[in-house]
């Protein structure tokens, strides 16, 4: 359990370090741009590393029993989470409703696999992702960060739906060779 709480620990500070932005902009003035950039990057993969490593060691501490429901709720709204997580990178409609489609994309994520898990290291992995999501939600938020106003072709949500739905039809297949949780019975 050390090695996942030691890489939600790094991921996560790293990410609520770079919100502090007077404390950033004094490192990036030091080292520069690029360097502070490198170090961020390689923290960051040090604590996802970490976090990995430490979901596959985490023994099996139950706190709860999950609803039954829970694990339908998942099925079914992950698909949201992965179009949302994709829209964050495509130029469409979909950053009109919401500046910040990637952190509520990880906030749905988080919500539904701890409706469907009852397990420690669930709590601490989705409950790490889903509150640090809303702070930098309203971190941003805090220092401007608004929905797009420009109309975009849509093109590009038919895009963002295409992809989320394709990652999300993957994820399906493959959760529980990459997770070790089989999603259908």
């Amino acid at each position: 359990m050390l090695w996942l709480i030691a890489g939600l620990v790094l991921f996560l500070g790293v990410h609520v370090f770079s919100s502090m932005r007077s404390t950033r902009a004094r490192l990036v003035a030091k080292w520069g741009e690029g360097s502070y950039k490198g170090i961020y990057s390689l923290l960051s993969l040090a604590g996802f590393g970490l976090i990995v490593a430490g979901m596959g060691k985490a023994p099996s501490v139950q706190l709860w029993d999950p609803p039954s429901w829970g694990r339908y709720v998942a099925i079914w709204f992950m698909p949201f989470a992965l179009i949302l997580l994709t829209a964050a990178f495509v130029p469409g409609n979909l950053k009109r409703l919401t500046a910040h489609p990637m952190l509520w994309a990880i906030t749905l994520w988080a919500l539904v696999h701890l409706l469907a898990n009852g397990d420690l290291a669930g709590l601490l992995l989705f409950g790490g992702f889903g509150v640090y999501s809303l702070y930098a939600m309203w971190s941003q938020n805090q220092r401007g960060a608004r929905p797009a106003q420009a109309r975009r072709a849509i093109a590009g949500d038919i895009g963002a739906v295409v992809a989320g739905l394709v990652a999300y039809t993957l994820l399906l297949k493959f959760h529980a060779s990459l997770f070790g949780v089989a999603v259908w019975c």
